[in-house]
């Protein structure tokens, strides 16, 4: 599938989310590519494989080229050993606030204490509800990508 990805991300300030979610799922995802133009990851998001490739961020760092295949559970474990270290250990957690999902991100191992909300949108100017538990916008800041957190965890952050 082919489309063009437009979300924006921010940090989250508690966890009070948790009773509004709806669902969770742990996921383990590695890359095969860091390049910022063009990422290539594997995931595993439950049960679930997945093949992504994604490419440069534009200007504002909210939208970008998305391509994602379904492959198999084993597909996925045959090509993690070819991926860069610090694989992505995170559960998402899945709450709608108003009209809009988001997806929280608790994330584990070396980016422990890190916790992410993303939003999808179909325009960068769409309005959407912001619950009290969001935090400060970091869609513009590559640090937060998933690719730059498996390139330097967040628990080696200067904070």
């Amino acid at each position: 599938m082919v489309l063009k990805e437009i979300e924006r991300k921010f940090l989250v300030k508690n966890t009070d989310f948790i009773a509004q979610a709806h669902r969770s799922t742990p996921i383990v995802q590695a890359f095969l590519n860091t390049d910022p133009s063009r990422t290539v990851r594997v995931r595993l998001k439950g049960k679930k494989g997945y093949l992504t490739v994604k490419g440069k961020s534009e200007e504002n760092g909210a939208s970008r080229f998305e391509w994602e295949k379904e492959i198999t559970p084993s597909d996925v474990h045959a090509l993690l050993p070819l991926c860069e270290p610090s694989p992505i250990e995170k559960t998402r957690y899945e709450v709608w606030v108003g009209d809009s999902l988001y997806e929280v991100d608790i994330f584990h191992g070396e980016n422990e204490g890190l916790i992410i909300a993303e939003i999808e949108l179909t325009n960068v100017a769409q309005a959407f509800e912001k619950p009290d538990w969001l935090g400060a916008e970091v869609t513009s800041e590559p640090r937060y990508y998933n690719s730059a957190l498996s390139q330097h965890p967040y628990k080696h952050w200067n904070k």
